[in-house]
């Protein structure tokens, strides 16, 4: 394998030969418009007969088929579990929006530019990046379970943040990667969010190209990757060694296997609310009822205090908190889920509201105008607001326990 690093700041770029194929890796920064220039002016150059860009079958359907999301079946997102990953999608799209906005920049100029340049030129694209869910779940998986929450705070704060993005973030963006700037507080949590957030899809990246260039198919392969990764996918290739490349992409493919013992948890929760209820009725009826009481008020109204936060239909801040107590007694069921899909049912999204999504998620108060990210606020919200409620009635019932 030989490498030569291009001096020229604007554009690094290394090549290599694997296998008898040629490969070029271009250093891009994701907000500038001399990348996407200079992408353009290599592939119409007619050296390349294939181009790898750093996005995955999700990032690149976005650019695509933007309007996809105009098609979400939203009890199914609510039913299968995917409002956080939705809620992730949506939150890079507003920040994308905000730079394209606030600076006329167009983020990720230059992967749009490779993806037109040669379906003109009629060259097949190799999408080489990790899916973005797998990366953000391998992200969870990787750091222990009490600060996950942190997680959950650092993907709030991306979707929560100010409309206005600072000059630091640009410049974080010239030399970085779109995801690791768009949810910073996950890659600046700690090393175990670095990790798979931008050294595994490395060595990801540095796998698919070998195993592009394995099938013999192209001479000479352009990869457009962010800037922040060209030194470690060069690192990535020569550190792979002897390891087949389809191994290294399955290895990082996968999701860790979750802990069993977490799972335990909430029925712990559950076990020793009941078994606090049961203790408060055997010494005297009316502490037992005022343990029960405690438990309907401090969890219900936690969680019926995130959906009126959310702007929830009355009617869905009343099932919030009447669900609330009962579903957090029953693990294999959220109020998150009965909520949204009460809010749903009452206020229905209409074909404006899916196709103005991505519009209307840009702008902070946008995510309370549209009633489809508005459901999402108020899955996110009340399952929130019921988690804490849960903790707070807990701890509330054994200082009764304790001091009676």
């Amino acid at each position: 394998m030989d490498s030569q690093q291009t001096p020229h700041s604007e554009d690094p770029r290394f090549h290599t030969e694997l296998d008898g194929t040629r490969i070029t890796v271009l250093g891009t920064a994701h907000v500038s418009q001399v990348s996407a220039d200079t992408v353009s002016e290599l592939l119409r150059s007619g050296d390349y007969d294939a181009v790898a860009v750093e996005l995955c079958p999700s990032r690149h359907n976005a650019i695509v088929r933007p309007d996809d999301l105009s098609r979400m079946n939203l009890f199914q997102v609510l039913r299968q579990g995917k409002v956080p990953m939705v809620t992730a999608s949506l939150a890079l799209g507003a920040y994308q929006q905000r730079l394209a906005e606030q600076f006329g920049i167009e983020p990720g100029a230059e992967m749009r530019a490779a993806i037109n340049e040669a379906r003109d030129a009629h060259l097949p694209v190799l999408l080489i990046d990790r899916e973005v869910g797998t990366t953000l779940k391998r992200c969870y998986r990787n750091v222990p379970w009490w600060r996950r929450m942190n997680l959950f705070g650092g993907l709030m704060a991306s979707v929560m943040s100010r409309e206005q993005v600072t000059e630091a973030e640009i410049e974080r963006l010239k030399s970085g990667d779109m995801l690791e700037s768009t949810f910073t507080q996950f890659a600046e949590e700690s090393r175990a969010l670095y990790e798979p957030l931008i050294q595994e899809r490395d060595h990801y990246m540095a796998a698919r190209l070998r195993q592009e260039a394995a099938n013999k198919d192209y001479r000479h392969i352009l990869a457009v990757v962010g800037a922040g990764h060209l030194a470690g996918i060069r690192e990535a290739l020569k550190e792979q060694g002897g390891e087949p490349p389809a191994q290294v992409v399955e290895r990082l493919d996968q999701e860790p296997p979750p802990a069993r013992w977490p799972k335990l948890i909430p029925w712990l929760i559950v076990a020793l609310i009941l078994t606090g209820f049961a203790i408060g009725f055997s010494r005297n009826p009316d502490l037992g009822w005022q343990l029960v009481t405690d438990w309907v008020l401090i969890n219900g109204g936690l969680a019926g205090l995130g959906a009126i936060i959310a702007s929830a239909h009355p009617v869905t801040v009343v099932t919030a908190a009447l669900a609330a107590p009962l579903t957090s007694l029953n693990p294999t069921i959220g109020v998150g889920f009965v909520a949204a899909a009460m809010e749903t049912w009452l206020r229905k999204p209409t074909v404006g509201d899916f196709s103005r999504l991505r519009r209307d998620t840009a702008r902070l108060r946008g995510w309370w105008q549209n009633r489809v990210s508005r459901v999402l606020l108020v899955f996110i919200l009340t399952t929130l607001g019921s988690a804490i409620g849960t903790y707070a009635a807990g701890f509330r019932i054994a200082e009764r326990l304790l001091g009676s």
